[in-house]
C-alpha cells in the first residue's frame, strides 16, 4: 500500500478568523485527512480559544469535497456511545461518507475531571473503551440497539438510516497496551500510535523506530489471534511526539527521510500537525506546503 499524509488541524481559531481557511487549504495541498483533536480543552491552549470537535468538522465538510475528515481521537472520558453513535451518523451523512472516526481510551488531562469526576486509572481507562467500542460498532450499524453493560446502557436507541459509509464509518483505534490492540484487531480499520511516550524526552529516533517495530509486531499477535490479516489495516503515525519532534518538518529532505523510516516500517499513513506559531507545532508554512505537495512522490 502506497503511503498517505494526512495532517490534524487543532480547533483554536475561530472558523472566520483562520479555522476555516485551513480547511479548505488541506483540501488544495492534497492531503489524504484532515483531523482534528475531540477535547473540551487540551494541554498549552487550555486557557485559550478550543471549539467542538463535531462542529468543526461539520463546518469543514460544508466547505470541502474530497478531503476526508476525522477525529484523533474521541475517547469515553466525556463521550457517551449513545448521543456520540447519532453525531457521527449525521456527520457522515454531511460529509457524502469522508468521515473517520479516531478512537482511543483519553488519558489524565482536563477531560478526566471536566465533568466532575476522579481521573480514572489506565485500568478503567481501558475497562471503559472495552465497553465502548463494541457497542458504538453495534450502534452504527444496527437499526435499533438496546444494551445494558457496566458503564454504558442503550435502550431501543435508533440511528435510522446509518451510516453513508457501509457497514459503517471506520474506525482507527488508537492504542498500545494488549487490550487496547485487540480492540483494533476486532474493530478497527486502522491503528494509530504516537510511538513511545517513555522516550520522548531522551530517547533517540534510533530508539523510537525500534519501539514502534514492537508495536506493530504486537499488533500483528492481536491480528493473528482475532484470526484477522494484519495487512487489512492501515498504520496510522500522528507525528509530533517522539524524540524526532519538529525536526521532519524542517525541510523537504527532512521530511522524506522520517516517512521513509516509517513506511519500511510498515506504517500505510503519515500525520503532521499543521502549524501553529509560537507552539510546539510551529513550523515554517512554505516548507509545510511543500512537504504536502512533494514529499510522496519521492517515497513511491
Amino acid at each position: 500500500m502506497s503511503l498517505r499524509l494526512s495532517t490534524v488541524i487543532l480547533p483554536h481559531r475561530r472558523w472566520n478568523e483562520g479555522g476555516r481557511s485551513a480547511w479548505t487549504r488541506a483540501e488544495q495541498l492534497g492531503f489524504h485527512t484532515a483531523y482534528t483533536y475531540d477535547h473540551l480543552s487540551w494541554r498549552s491552549f487550555r486557557d485559550g480559544p478550543w471549539f467542538g470537535a463535531v462542529p468543526t468538522l461539520t463546518a469543514a465538510a460544508a466547505v470541502t469535497e474530497r478531503l476526508r475528515l476525522g477525529t484523533l481521537v474521541t475517547s469515553p472520558n466525556f463521550r457517551h456511545p449513545v448521543t456520540l453513535a447519532k453525531e457521527l451518523i449525521s456527520l457522515d451523512d454531511i460529509s457524502g461518507g469522508r468521515v473517520t472516526l479516531g478512537i482511543g481510551a483519553g488519558g489524565t488531562g482536563f477531560d478526566a475531571t471536566a465533568l466532575g469526576q476522579e481521573p480514572w486509572t489506565p485500568r478503567e481507562r481501558a475497562d471503559r473503551l472495552a465497553e465502548f467500542v463494541p457497542l458504538l460498532d453495534r450502534l452504527l450499524t444496527e437499526d435499533a440497539v438496546t444494551y445494558e453493560g457496566r458503564f454504558y446502557s442503550a435502550h431501543e436507541a435508533r440511528n435510522i438510516p446509518g451510516c453513508v459509509q457501509r457497514p459503517r464509518l471506520p474506525f482507527a483505534v488508537a492504542a498500545t497496551g494488549p487490550r487496547g490492540l485487540r480492540l483494533a484487531a476486532r474493530h478497527g480499520q486502522a491503528w494509530v500510535t504516537t510511538g513511545d511516550p517513555k522516550l520522548y524526552e531522551n530517547g533517540t529516533p534510533e530508539q523510537s523506530v525500534e519501539a514502534l517495530r514492537g508495536q506493530l509486531a504486537k499488533l500483528s499477535e492481536a491480528c493473528g489471534t482475532a484470526g484477522r490479516d494484519v495487512a487489512e489495516l492501515d498504520k496510522v503515525l500522528l507525528t509530533g511526539f517522539t524524540p524526532d519532534r519538529g525536526r521532519p518538518l524542517e525541510s523537504l529532505d527532512a521530511f522524506v527521510d522520517f516517512a521513509g523510516r516509517h513506511q519500511e516500517l510498515g506504517f500505510t499513513e503519515i500525520v503532521v500537525h499543521w502549524p501553529i506559531p509560537d507552539s510546539d507545532f510551529a513550523a515554517d508554512e512554505k516548507v509545510f506546503e511543500r512537504i504536502a505537495m512533494d514529499a510522496l512522490a519521492q517515497l513511491t
